[in-house]
């Protein structure tokens, strides 16, 4: 098995030395702030930000290897008691309360501006091309936000930043700054999907089981603001671990309580682990088997941000995480799972006093 930050053998490609030459990491280069790479980060409470002239606080780009060039991340804080500057874009974004409370305002050009407050854990998405702009509510400490985005996708189809950062149209068939637009209200969807543009607390929300994803699993899914891109959260049992799958690029794993690891590999290929804490970040590459184990004694969880609704669909057909492979889906059953994957867990678990109940299989 890799350990964590190396290399997977079979890759031969040098990232170091590889040109970053797409619109999208032109437009990048351009902010002034730095770009993360790579397969993980440890820590987004405390990574290093710089000022960001265009957004009028401080940030830092991450564009991880799995990401596809669909979606990227950012970071950025709102020093105490100032605001970000006023925005608007045509892609997508999903965002995120690391840390702090303040408000956000939103609003169509010649239109009635929507504000709501947010905490540390709210969730919430900016409906497409609208303005906005976010406060920081504390006079004493910085708020610090993480933001997914369609950027990437959106810069390498278009090339034009006058484009995508000022482009008049307004969709107003997703958002006209109705009032109670961001109140945290919500409709079911499907299952256990939920229709909502505003989630006051994720870290405390209670998902629903999902027992085809395994055994003790528990996951709420959320839709917000039309976009095309999906959330969702995940909580991990003590002793228990979910189902490896795989899917398509672009998933950003953010840990929000808890501590343990992932593996991820691709199909025949060796294992690279990843050991996480709350403010840790992976992306699993295109079609890499990945799952993610809580080795602590204390239950945990993380929310999941990608470039993947459930209602507007960029392929038809049933999302496959829950299929198996045998009936030409995307998950490995227990009964299937390489043997070393149940023989690490017992280890980690031991290690934190965790008692392991796992099925068992012949």
């Amino acid at each position: 098995m890799a350990e964590e930050g190396s290399r997977p053998a079979y890759e031969t490609v040098d990232r170091k030395a590889e040109v970053m030459d797409t619109p999208y990491d032109r437009w990048v280069s351009s902010q002034g702030v730095d770009v993360i790479r790579g397969f993980f980060v440890e820590d987004l409470y405390t990574v290093p930000l710089k000022w960001w002239d265009r957004v009028g606080g401080y940030g830092v780009y991450i564009m991880l290897d799995g990401t596809g060039y669909l979606d990227d991340a950012y970071v950025c804080s709102i020093p105490p008691g100032k605001s970000l500057n006023p925005q608007r874009h045509i892609y997508e974004a999903l965002i995120y309360v690391l840390d702090g409370r303040g408000a956000t305002t939103v609003w169509q050009t010649n239109g009635n501006k929507q504000s709501f407050e947010w905490q540390t854990g709210s969730l919430f998405a900016i409906p497409l091309n609208a303005w906005y702009q976010h406060f920081n509510g504390q006079g004493d400490k910085d708020a610090r936000l993480l933001a997914v985005t369609t950027a990437p996708l959106v810069f390498n189809l278009f090339h034009c930043q006058d484009f995508v950062i000022n482009n008049p149209y307004g969709f107003t068939d997703r958002f006209k700054g109705e009032e109670g637009y961001f109140g945290g209200g919500g409709k079911l969807y499907s299952d256990r999907v939920v229709e909502t543009n505003f989630v006051s607390d994720v870290i405390n929300i209670e998902p629903v089981e999902w027992a085809e994803r395994g055994k003790g699993n528990a996951t709420i899914l959320f839709e917000m603001s039309e976009s095309m891109m999906g959330s969702h959260v995940s909580r991990f049992p003590v002793g228990l671990y979910k189902k490896a799958h795989r899917h398509g690029p672009g998933a950003h794993v953010f840990i929000l309580t808890g501590t343990g690891y992932s593996l991820l590999w691709p199909e025949g290929k060796e294992m690279t682990r990843v050991d996480w804490k709350p403010g840790s970040i992976v992306v699993p590459p295109e079609g890499w088997f990945h799952q993610h184990f809580n080795s602590s004694a204390e239950p945990a969880r993380y929310l999941a941000l990608k470039i993947l609704s459930r209602k507007y669909k960029l392929q038809p057909g049933k999302i496959q995480s829950d299929v198996p492979l045998a009936y030409g889906g995307w998950q490995i059953e227990y009964e299937e799972e390489d043997p070393i994957i149940r023989k690490i867990f017992e280890e980690e678990c031991a290690k934190s006093g965790a008692e392991v109940k796992m099925p068992k299989f012949a």
